[in-house]
């Protein structure tokens, strides 16, 4: 590929349209806010439409340009209808952060099956229906960058959460099966994996002090990953910066994985 921008102008993301799956709150939605304030236009998604208005309102007062997409991310019929008619509308998705998921936590001898089924779903399946309606038409303009959220847990495993370690170890594997069937038509698909970070989703984990003694313990930086520094991976994986890079997982952990 040539004429690349230079320096920092790579890293622009002016004239882009990035969608966010669960970006209502938590890292979805500092992803968001992140990628406008690198120039995209940002469509937020969830299945909450009052919860999407509020975000968007919040992201609209700091000057982002945002819209909303409701919808159901496990759905994949659903999931290609709205995306095709945002594409019908002629506002092109060059950028595709799939963010949606859960976590459920109980003992692997007493694990729902329901609630296995459900965190699958949610985690796997989402990235799969998201990135295959956005990807066909990534494909046919010759470009587009995915970035799809993984976990600390695609490496590392805790008591409680087989499953979510399982499906994080998914989106891992099928990021490497994105890049492998779609890097030939000019796409780039990359994970981000977070290490732990102070969200909705890790609210019972961050409220108990022993946990967090145990974490600043084993995290060579000593602390819990705070929201914004996530969005440089982000920003990076969806710019021109990395137009080289395909079917990795960036670990954002603050070195838990690099040590025992």
């Amino acid at each position: 590929m040539t004429d690349l921008p230079a320096g920092l102008a790579a890293f622009s993301l002016t004239g882009r349209t990035a969608l966010v799956t669960g970006s209502s709150q938590g890292i979805g939605y500092a992803l968001a806010e992140g990628l406008a304030a690198a120039g995209a236009a940002v469509i937020l998604n969830g299945r909450d439409a009052a919860k999407l208005d509020a975000a968007a309102a919040r992201l609209a007062d700091a000057g982002a340009p945002v819209t909303t997409l409701a919808f159901d991310a496990t759905d994949h019929a659903a999931v290609r209808a709205a995306v095709d008619a945002v594409e019908a509308d002629g506002r092109a998705i060059d950028i595709l952060v799939n963010n949606a998921g859960m976590q459920h936590r109980a003992p692997l001898e007493e694990f729902p099956a329901e609630a296995f089924e459900r965190l699958l779903a949610t985690n796997v399946t989402s990235v799969f229906n998201v990135g295959q309606a956005v990807g066909r038409h990534m494909i046919g303009r010759g470009r587009g960058k995915i970035v799809n959220i993984a976990s600390v847990q695609t490496a590392l495993a805790r008591p409680g959460i087989a499953p979510y370690t399982a499906s994080k170890g998914a989106v891992a594997n099928l990021t490497k099966g994105m890049a492998t069937d779609w890097a030939k038509h000019g796409l780039n698909i990359n994970a981000i994996a977070p290490g732990y970070f102070d969200t909705p989703l890790n609210a019972a984990l961050s409220s108990d002090p022993v946990f967090t003694g145990w974490l600043e313990k084993r995290t060579p930086q000593g602390r819990w990953g705070q929201l914004p520094e996530l969005v440089g991976a982000c920003v990076f994986l969806s710019s021109e910066a990395a137009s080289f890079v395909n079917g990795q997982t960036l670990f954002v952990d603050g070195g838990m994985t690099a040590c025992v």
